[in-house]
């Protein structure tokens, strides 16, 4: 009895009955839940698009934010203010005279957005420096504000209302000065008119349609007064899709801002979302008694003319499970399966053709990318110059000059090897004796900014990798590392054996300012062949080391992870790979040979 079920189990039987139960299921449920799920769907439509009106007006607010930020960033890296506050935290007190230069300038900014009421620069110490009056900032703001205008060393801080005027909000930033490796000098605060927020309030006196408002934690509408602070409050605090404020239903959006910390509260009438439901319900009531009926007649036919040229086409198919693949020679009347099975067939053999220079287009590629790469980071300098140099330096008695001359020519003369490429694979003790001539010269031109130490185990000495894999990465960690750092800065590099058997690690480490968790994911996906993030430098970088390491151990058995960045804001960086000890050998491949060949 089961066998003869089994063999009833089709896929023709399948989907005639499928579609017969769904239609089933479909009349008898429909009667009692078609308004609802009708009228859920038209919320949630009403919400995708409440949602995109979100978005819009927050990018209205990030264009309005963005100009008063560009205001106050051109006001304060004002040669003029960073001269006074660079005065002022000297110990030198600022004149009135300098004080009242101060008005011009601002007046000048101030002018290209009248939005803005006012403009307040302050000491370090909190003294009040322009206008011209008797004043701190500990009395016009609160601790915590100024904490957080410190944390962010520079960018805008949102306070909101002013304290002094609640038809005004106050901004601030914190003024670094370049002249000081931007330590801070002192504050700048903005006095905004609210009315510069007010995206697009409709709750008073609107009959209908979307309602736009900014509102801050404690249930304030930012851009007018006309809200009761006490009726805004509870819909931020709900999560529910439908909320009722002043006796109507309405379906809200929030959407926070990043920038502010404020939130865009998106209301629509429910009755205004819901229009025309009772057409739309008729509408579906009748066409889903058409298309069942439809459905019953139409999935027999399908379902037998769909299964019956897959079957062959599927046996043909099992056939590649062999290796070979096979063309399927039964013939089909139906246009689109015919022009299917033709194309099948087509492939086939197009396939049967194509393996052979697809494999030998693989191998030509990942040759050529190799030395591109390479090439790529080869400097052509000219080693007669500065043997030339040397001498004359020595003759003039400049010892030291002339022994940094001699390891930038040994540097030179590793980075670009010999003609025909004989040198591109070198040992660790080799890469690691370019990293120290490298880090030589950096120790010459940064002094005591800079200290470094390098660690080879001595069973590691000895393994083959690509030339300059590891001096990029040096290189980076001194770039965005050290010189990026306030102070003196190290630089750490350790190659050890691999937890994993056969496996060497290797670990380049920097104490800089470290990176943010956005720009750490950025920087992963760049590795990944994502947009690069930085401009800065010279060097191929870290990119062309993950492209090299993803090339030299492209097979299985050598196969690299690649890359392994980790990094902290204030806590450094540190970046670690691992590659085979053998160089790259496998029982299966065969050997290796220096220039990447097999």
């Amino acid at each position: 009895m089961f066998q003869r079920f089994r063999e009833l189990n089709t896929l023709r039987n399948q989907i005639f009955i499928g579609f017969l139960l769904v239609m089933l299921i479909i009349i008898l449920v429909s009667g009692a839940f078609v308004y609802d799920r009708v009228s859920i769907l038209l919320k949630n439509n009403a919400e995708r698009h409440i949602q995109q009106t979100a978005v819009q007006a927050n990018g209205r607010l990030d264009a309005l934010i963005g100009q008063i930020d560009g205001l106050m960033e051109q006001v304060a890296n004002h040669p003029t203010v960073q001269q006074l506050l660079l005065e002022e935290l000297n110990g030198n007190e600022v004149s009135f005279n300098q004080r009242q230069s101060l008005l011009q300038i601002i007046s000048s900014y101030q002018a290209y957005m009248p939005s803005v009421g006012s403009l307040e620069l302050y000491t370090a110490d909190y003294r009040l420096l322009f206008p011209i009056k008797e004043g701190s900032l500990e009395t016009r703001i609160s601790d915590p504000h100024i904490t957080e205008a410190n944390t962010q060393k520079g960018r805008l801080v949102w306070i909101g209302v002013d304290p002094h005027d609640d038809q005004s909000l106050l901004a601030i930033r914190q003024v670094s000065l370049m002249d000081r490796w931007f330590s801070r000098g002192g504050y700048l605060m903005a006095r905004i008119q609210r009315s510069y927020f007010q995206l697009d309030d409709q709750i008073a006196g609107s009959d209908g349609g979307e309602s736009v408002l900014l509102v801050n934690d404690e249930g304030q509408s930012l851009g007018s007064m006309e809200t009761p602070k006490e009726d805004l409050l509870p819909l931020l605090e709900s999560g529910d899709q439908t909320v009722n404020f002043r006796g109507k239903e309405y379906v809200q959006v929030k959407l926070r801002s990043d920038k502010t910390q404020w939130t865009l509260l998106v209301l629509t009438p429910v009755s205004y979302v819901t229009k025309g439901l009772s057409v739309l319900r008729t509408v579906l009531l009748l066409s889903g008694g058409i298309g069942t009926l439809l459905f019953l007649i139409m999935s027999f036919l399908l379902s037998t003319m769909i299964t019956r040229p897959i079957i062959h086409l599927i046996r043909a198919m099992r056939k590649s499970r062999l290796g070979v693949l096979t063309p399927n020679s039964q013939k089909v009347s139906t246009i689109e399966l015919r022009e299917l099975n033709n194309t099948y067939n087509g492939m086939v053999a197009n396939i049967n053709d194509l393996i052979r220079v697809v494999y030998e287009k693989e191998v030509l590629q990942s040759r050529t990318e190799l030395k591109a790469l390479q090439a790529q980071i080869n400097p052509h300098f000219l080693f007669n110059t500065l043997e030339a140099f040397n001498w004359s330096l020595e003759e003039k008695g400049e010892e030291e000059l002339a022994g940094l001359v001699v390891v930038m020519s040994r540097l030179f003369r590793y980075i670009i090897g010999s003609p025909n490429n004989k040198d591109e694979w070198v040992t660790l003790s080799e890469e690691v004796e370019q990293i120290r001539r490298y880090l030589k010269i950096m120790e010459m031109r940064m002094g005591d900014r800079l200290s470094w130490e390098i660690t080879l185990d001595p069973n590691e000495a000895a393994v083959l990798v690509p030339k300059l894999l590891i001096q990029p990465i040096v290189e980076n960690a001194i770039l965005h590392g050290v010189e990026s750092r306030v102070g003196s800065g190290s630089i750490e590099v350790v190659i050890t054996p691999s937890p994993r058997e056969g496996w060497t690690s290797v670990k380049v480490s920097d104490n800089g300012p470290g990176m943010d968790e956005g720009t750490l994911l950025a920087l992963r996906d760049a590795l990944e062949g994502g947009p690069p993030i930085s401009a800065k430098g010279s060097g191929v970088g870290l990119v062309n080391v993950q492209r090299r390491l993803k090339l030299y151990y492209a097979e299985e058995a050598t196969r690299s992870e690649g890359l392994i960045v980790e990094s902290r804001l204030s806590e450094g960086t540190v970046i670690t790979f691992e590659i085979p000890s053998n160089g790259g050998y496998t029982h299966e491949s065969g050997q290796q040979d220096h220039s990447g060949r097999r």
